[in-house]
This record gives structure tokens, sequence and C-alpha cells, in this order.
């Protein structure tokens, strides 16, 4: 049996939803259909609406194959790309670790 899929945030929904529009007005700019983007992307087109409607149970292979599609693929270089968080974190335990050493 499938596993439930796991609710999400409103904030996490704006993101999906927001990136499905962006690669619908892509495929618009490009004046390919949802049958032909789909075919390209070796997906169905129920797949393809989904990802456009920013449906959380599209998988990010997927994302990506339909921006490889569409010649957008370089864009996923650029995912979590920036840790500033992580950054500052890192920096503040080697700080805190050298004023344990000196």
């Amino acid at each position: 049996m499938p596993s439930k899929p796991q609710p999400i945030f409103p904030s996490e929904q704006k993101i999906l939803a927001n990136l499905g529009e962006r690669i619908r007005l892509a495929r618009l700019r490009r004046g390919i259909s949802a049958d032909a983007l789909a075919e390209r992307s070796s997906i169905s087109r129920m797949t393809l609406h989904r990802a456009e409607k920013g449906f959380p149970a599209v998988a990010i292979g997927t994302y990506l194959r339909i921006m490889a599609a569409l010649q957008l693929q370089d864009d996923f270089n650029f995912l979590a790309k920036d840790d500033l968080l992580g950054r500052r974190l890192q920096d503040l335990a080697l700080s805190k670790a050298r004023g344990q050493d000196g």
C-alpha cells in the first residue's frame, strides 16, 4: 500500500506552486504544448499537469527532466547553493572552539 503523503506547510506549498507556474510560463514562452513537453520529459501529461500545479508528490527528478526538456536544467545548480545559515553556524562553532583552545 502506498504511504500517505506527508502534509506540507502553506509556505512550502506556495514555493512549489510558484515553481510550477514558472515551468508553465517557460513552456508557453517556448510555444511548446503540454503534450509535447510531457513526451520530451518522458512523463505522462497528468504528471506534467501536477508539476505545473505544484503538487508536493511530484518527484524532484521529474522536475529536473521537465526543466531539462525546457533547457533550464542548469537552474538546479542553484538549489541550496548559498547555505548562509550553515556557514554562520559553522563559523560560530569554529570561533567557540578557538576560544576554548586559546
